[in-house]
């Protein structure tokens, strides 16, 4: 009898990750992973010695792939901004398990919203943002927070509630929100300047 094909820990993270995407997060388990994979749960607690383990791992492998998805492939500035909220937006209603699992499982627990601007590529666009927009790094900050909350509260939206998706009017919407935002701090600068 052949020996049977070993278990890797790389097949091991897929079929996690697949798992997640079709079912959702409540869904991963040493032994619901174990029937995806044809095997018995020792090969996935030899290759993560906890379930926690892998879930670091699954997470970080749905953040990049949550990444690769918004990112925008063109554009500097606003425009980039834009669109990388309409992807994030669209990326709530068609990976609704992903969404949930990244965004609704208490990760970001006891953090402030502040403290979403110090992750890694939200400072990044942070920079950009100022960049683009010829303001100050403080001031970028709180154009994006401010965005970022309607952004992920359209998400969060879709991806909870059997809603249709208009992307023209979301748009509208995060174009509302964007250019409110800025002249909001032009308004702010003028009363400054006008003190």
């Amino acid at each position: 009898m052949p020996p049977k094909a070993k278990v890797t820990r790389d097949m091991i993270l897929e079929a996690a990750f697949a798992l997640v995407r079709q079912e959702g997060h409540s869904a991963l388990n040493a032994r619901a992973l174990a029937r995806k994979l044809g095997c018995s749960t020792q090969p996935i607690l030899y290759n993560f010695a906890t379930m926690e383990a892998l879930w670091d791992a699954v997470y970080e492998k749905a953040d990049a792939f949550h990444s690769a998805a918004i990112l925008p492939a063109t554009g500097e500035g606003p425009d980039a901004l834009l669109l990388l909220g309409l992807n994030y937006v669209r990326f709530g209603q068609e990976e609704k398990h992903l969404f949930r699992f990244l965004f609704e499982t208490n990760r970001f627990g006891g953090m402030g919203m502040e403290s979403l601007i110090r992750l890694p590529g939200a400072n990044e666009m942070v920079a950009v943002l100022a960049q683009g927009l010829g303001c100050p790094q403080e001031a970028a900050e709180r154009v994006f927070l401010t965005f970022f909350a309607v952004v992920h509260g359209l998400g969060s939206l879709l991806c909870n509630n059997a809603m249709a998706y208009d992307e023209a009017a979301c748009a509208r919407m995060l174009e509302t929100v964007f250019y409110g935002a800025v002249a909001s701090l032009e308004e702010e600068k003028e009363k400054k300047e006008d003190a």
